[in-house]
Formats: C-alpha cells, sequence, structure tokens
C-alpha cells in the first residue's frame, strides 16, 4: 500500500492540503486540486517555487520523481497570471540536470527575492508601506560608566535594540505592554530565513468544506475539515499604539448632546494614520472629525439605524484625505448635575468593555480589515479603535481607548461568542447545534496555589479578548477643519439642531468676519452641502473639497464664484431676509438670526434640558441667559 503524504497548496483564496501518494502521478495530483479549489483543467497553474518558478505539468510521473515529499508547501496562481515562458520548466528534466536536489534549489531560488516580490501583490496603507522602509532598531548613546570603548565603537550597553525588545518597551514610562504590529513583523522575520516562510495565517471557526470522505454535518466530520480548538491568550502586539483627537473641541461637541439630554451617543471618528514616534514603529490614528449616524439613544442603551448617507460621508472623507478609523459612544451617568461630576463605573473591579461592546467591536474591526502583505487572505487584524467617553476616578470624563484581539474577531466573525445576559463583563462561547459546529474554546487562569488552570469558555472573561490603546490630546491643538462657528451635527434633530437653509444663514451671518476658507471648512456642512435635498451639490464639490484637504484660500475663492454657490447665496438670503447679490462675504451675511424660541434648551449653569419657552432653568431656578 502506497504511503500517504499531504501536499499544502496555497493559492491568492487561501492554503489547502491535499492528501496524495508519493507513487500518485502529477496528472492524477493536479485533478485533486482542481476539484479542491474549484478550478477547471487549464483554469491554473502550480508551482515549486513562489515565484513561479518549476512548474508542475501534467504529467505521468510520479510525485516521488519530481522531488515532493510530505508537508511540502505548493503555490498555485490563476491562469489570468501566469508566469512568463522563461520561467515555466519541467522539474524533471531539471532535476536531472542539476546535481543539487529539487528542494535546495528551490529554496535557493525563493532566498533570492525579496519578501515584497514573493508575496502577493497586496495593496497596503501607506502607513504600513512607510514603516516597512524604515530602520526601526532603538539607537543608545555610550555610556560613560559602562561602556569601556572608544567612541566608534560599539558594545551591549550602547548597540541598537531591536522595535521588539520587550525589556525596553517595559522600561518606558510609562510601559508599554504591547509591541507595535511593525515591531511583531520584524520579530518574525528576522533570523537567518529572513521570514521566507512566515505566513500570518488568520484564524477560521468554521468547517472547512470539500471534505468528501463522509457526510456533511451533522451527519460526520473528520480532523481534515474540523477547525481546530481556541485557546486565547493576551495577544502580545496591537494595530494602533496611540489614539490622539487633534483637539478638544471635536470631543466636546460629541459630548454636547449627552449634556443636553443625559441620553447615550455614538459617532464614527475620521481621521488618519500616522507615525507614532514614542514607540518603535507605533501607529498613531488621529481624529479630525466625528460623524454621527441616525440612532435612537436612551440613558442605557444605543441603536444604529440605517444610514442614507453612508456612502457619501466615506466619498467626502476619502476627498479630503481622510477615513474612517473607528468608533466612539459615551457611557456617562451624572454624579452630581450641580458640578458636572459623573460617575466612576468602568474599572478594574467592574469591566472596561461589555462582551455586548466587544462583540460589536470585533463587528466593525471584521468590516475594516487591515491589508497585509504576510498574510495568505491578504489581510490580518484591523486597525479600527473603539473610544469610550465614561467616568475616570477623579469623576470627570475620561477617553478610553480599546481594540479586540485578532481571536475576538475570528469568534464574531463566525458566530461563536453570545454576551451574558445578567454579567456584562461576562461572554459565552456558543455550543455546537445540528446548523453550526463550533469549536472548543478555552483559557487559561491560576488557581490560588499559583498553578495553570484551563477553563471552557463559557463563561468567559472579555479582559482575555481586549487591548488597551492610551487616548490623548496634543498640547498643540491642531485643526483639519479650521471654521472657529459651530454649524449643526446632523442627525440631532431631536435637539431641535436642524441642518437646514435657516441654519445655514444663521451660521454664514455668525461668520462674517472670517475667510471664505475657514467659513466652509467644517467636515458637517461640507456634509450638509453634498447631501441636502433641496440643493444637493455632489460631483461638482470637488475643488472646494481640494481646498478644505490643502488649506488654499485660492481654490476656495475659486469656487466660491461658481453658479452653486451663488445660488446657495440667494437661498440664504431668501430665508434669512439679507439682500442677495453682493460679493462682499460680510456684506452678504446679514444681521445674526436670533435662536428659535421653539426647542428645548439646556441651562449653561447645570446643563438641565429645559422645556421651550421657559426662561428660568426648572432645576437651578437660574436665568436662560
Amino acid at each position: 500500500m502506497a504511503e500517504n503524504i499531504i501536499v499544502r497548496v496555497q493559492s491568492p483564496e487561501g492554503m489547502k492540503k491535499i492528501l496524495s501518494t508519493k507513487r500518485e502521478t502529477a496528472a492524477a495530483f493536479l485533478k485533486k486540486v482542481a476539484k479542491e479549489f474549484g478550478f477547471n483543467s487549464n483554469g491554473f497553474s502550480v508551482y515549486l517555487n513562489r515565484n513561479k518558478t518549476g512548474e508542475i505539468l501534467s504529467q505521468n510521473k510520479a510525485l516521488s520523481l519530481l522531488k515532493i515529499k510530505h508537508g511540502d508547501m505548493l503555490f498555485l496562481y490563476p491562469s489570468g497570471t501566469p508566469g512568463s515562458m522563461g520561467e515555466v520548466m519541467d522539474v524533471a528534466s531539471s532535476s536531472s540536470s542539476s546535481s543539487l536536489p529539487s528542494s535546495a534549489s528551490s529554496s535557493s531560488s525563493s532566498s533570492s527575492l525579496s519578501r515584497s516580490q514573493s508575496a502577493p501583490q497586496i495593496l497596503e496603507d501607506e502607513i504600513d508601506q512607510y514603516l516597512a522602509k524604515q530602520d526601526g532598531k532603538i539607537y543608545r548613546n555610550r555610556d560613560p560608566q559602562l561602556c569601556r570603548h572608544g567612541p566608534m565603537g560599539k558594545c551591549v550597553h550602547c548597540v541598537p535594540l531591536e522595535p521588539f525588545d520587550e525589556d525596553y518597551l517595559n522600561h518606558l514610562d510609562p510601559p508599554v505592554k504591547h509591541m507595535s504590529f511593525h515591531a511583531y513583523i520584524r520579530k518574525l522575520t528576522g533570523g537567518a530565513d529572513k521570514g521566507k516562510f512566515v505566513a500570518l495565517e488568520n484564524i477560521s471557526c468554521k468547517i472547512r468544506s470539500g471534505c468528501e470522505g463522509h457526510p456533511p454535518w451533522p451527519e460526520g466530520i473528520c480532523t481534515k475539515c474540523q477547525p481546530s480548538a481556541i485557546t486565547l491568550n493576551r495577544q502580545k502586539y496591537r494595530h494602533v499604539d496611540n489614539i490622539m483627537f487633534e483637539n478638544h473641541t471635536i470631543a466636546d461637541r460629541f459630548l454636547d448632546f449627552w449634556r443636553k439630554t443625559g441620553n447615550q451617543r455614538m459617532g464614527y471618528l475620521y481621521g488618519r494614520y500616522t507615525e507614532h514616534k514614542d514607540i518603535p514603529l507605533g501607529i498613531r490614528a488621529e481624529v479630525a472629525a466625528i460623524y454621527e449616524p441616525p440612532q435612537i439613544g436612551t440613558q442605557n442603551s444605543l441603536e444604529l439605524l440605517d444610514d442614507p448617507r453612508a456612502a457619501a460621508v466615506e466619498e467626502i472623507a476619502a476627498k479630503l484625505g481622510l477615513r474612517k478609523v473607528g468608533w466612539i459612544f459615551t457611557d456617562l451617568l451624572s454624579e452630581d448635575t450641580r458640578i458636572g461630576t459623573v460617575r466612576y463605573t468602568r474599572n478594574k473591579d467592574t469591566y472596561f468593555l461589555s462582551a455586548e461592546e466587544c462583540i460589536t467591536a470585533g463587528d466593525f474591526q471584521n468590516r475594516h480589515p487591515n491589508p497585509c502583505r504576510l498574510s495568505p487572505d491578504g489581510h490580518f487584524g484591523s486597525k479600527f479603535v473603539t473610544v469610550v467617553a465614561t467616568g475616570g476616578p477623579d469623576n470627570q470624563v475620561h477617553f478610553e481607548g480599546y481594540q479586540v484581539s485578532n481571536q475576538c474577531m475570528a469568534l464574531v466573525r463566525d458566530e461563536c461568542l453570545l454576551p451574558c445576559r445578567d454579567a456584562p463583563e461576562l461572554g459565552y462561547a456558543k455550543e455546537s447545534t445540528t446548523e453550526q459546529y463550533v469549536p472548543d474554546v478555552f483559557y487559561k487562569d491560576k488557581d490560588k496555589f499559583g498553578n495553570d488552570i484551563t477553563h471552557l469558555a463559557r463563561p468567559l472573561p472579555v479582559e482575555y479578548l481586549i487591548i488597551d490603546i492610551p487616548t490623548t490630546f496634543p498640547k498643540d491643538p491642531v485643526y483639519t477643519f479650521s471654521s472657529t462657528q459651530r454649524f449643526p451635527i446632523e442627525n440631532r434633530d431631536v435637539l431641535g439642531e436642524t441642518q437646514d437653509f435657516h441654519s445655514l444663514a444663521t451660521y454664514l451671518s455668525q461668520s462674517s468676519s472670517a475667510s471664505f476658507l475657514d467659513v466652509v471648512s467644517d467636515f458637517h456642512l461640507l456634509l450638509f452641502l453634498v447631501t441636502n435635498e433641496v440643493l444637493p451639490l455632489g460631483d461638482s464639490m470637488g475643488l472646494l473639497l481640494d481646498a478644505v484637504k490643502t488649506s488654499n484660500e485660492e481654490l476656495a475663492q475659486t469656487w466660491r464664484k461658481s453658479e452653486q454657490w451663488a445660488t446657495i447665496e440667494q437661498l440664504c438670503s431668501t430665508v434669512g431676509g439679507q439682500p442677495a447679490g453682493s460679493h462682499d462675504y460680510g456684506a452678504m451675511s446679514g444681521p445674526s438670526l436670533p435662536p428659535s424660541s421653539s426647542a428645548m434648551w439646556s441651562c449653561q449653569h447645570c446643563t438641565f434640558m429645559n422645556q421651550p419657552g421657559t426662561e428660568l432653568c426648572e432645576m437651578c431656578s437660574l436665568p436662560r441667559s
């Protein structure tokens, strides 16, 4: 009986294991590959090497003659991306003409190529491309007490450290518990082989398809198609090392909704990823604006609604050089409304993120995967962050940043994780049913004697799933959007704050002394101009968006002379009652419009929301103004 072997075949769609024998012919083996990957006989090519050399041709030679052994990795490319004729060769003839074994020639040819050339062509984010080119090493000065060499020498006390050096990270102030993702990549790709065999494979909790040796689940399952059990580990790296709001105004405007209503609020963070220089090869998520989608909020819950403007927001953000980098939500409860303190509810004795919030964060991260050249799937993990506005130890509002681990992302993606109804700090790994097979999920803990104990994740403390990220504000504020006035934020009709031409006229009248670029440099205003129902500008906003992106006053003035802005001026003059037709911005704006007396108003002393038509606060009896 022929000895069975397993040959791994990697393709742009992922890796599969093919059961074969040493005596099986190449033609029969390629038929198995075609059936496993769903190709026709001429729709692909299989190579010994990742650089498309050493093609396995459909012939009657046995796999043993082609030097293919148990556990070898072959590389499949669809026929749309074949190798050149010079790269294609008969493995048998090449092995007979060379004195070196096929495996050795394969190794030498692979090592001659860089990792970027041999990996699938994945378009990574700009920040990843930049950090991949950096040295990353931590350079140290000569220590006058320990170094016994000249100024040009190096010793163990001053030699540069690798970016993943744990002792260095632990001695930073404050200590860094998680190395950066690019430092983790450097750790994997270091050593003699330079990471030639590194592959960041995404976890799968689903039964592998294509297994025909038994009936499908629930009637049958085998080790070939059964997903492996998962033991949860605290992730040693993180994809984002710091979250920074450009200025306090962004956060204050977001918190205004809670201050005025007492209801919780959620928003999407728009910004960019930049280098975080305080951590070797670190990444920072800089937040330039918060978009608040349609939602229903109460004091204890949030419900997201369908957003008809979601695509427009993404398009506007992209033209402004921004992208969705995360989400933020409030979890605030007033301790004393008179002095504005909040309760400290999230701490080490309760929880930092609830299981339901972890599942939501995992879903968002799965929707925004991180492109990665080292992954056979083309993506690994996510840079999408979660920010919670909650009470701190000083009973003031604090912003706490998190991500969930890649293991949590897999459990959420494959619908294996549930929240516990009565304990927000606990999750629950689902049990297998006739409709779905769920692998066993474990986590390790220590007993009272210090021994490691393995527990089944039913229930599961979510602390094994979360990664904390420092959230900061800069000493010197930065303003991507330079407007000093506040155009109403979208989807706040419950406060009486509406985005319409009446509010636009009011906004313009308050900005009469500012330059035109500063007036239009407001994310919520630009969104209104593009999506309003009366005069949606749409594609005609390209020049103005470029002006805001590059802070170019000349471009802004050019767009101001367009017919679209003249029509907007006419509409504002009709609503606001000021004369139209003047090119002077101050003259066009007219007098400031009084605030509407038919809307609820917030007391500036205690933030209590009062009914319209009243002049004294019902809570503290102080005047409205």
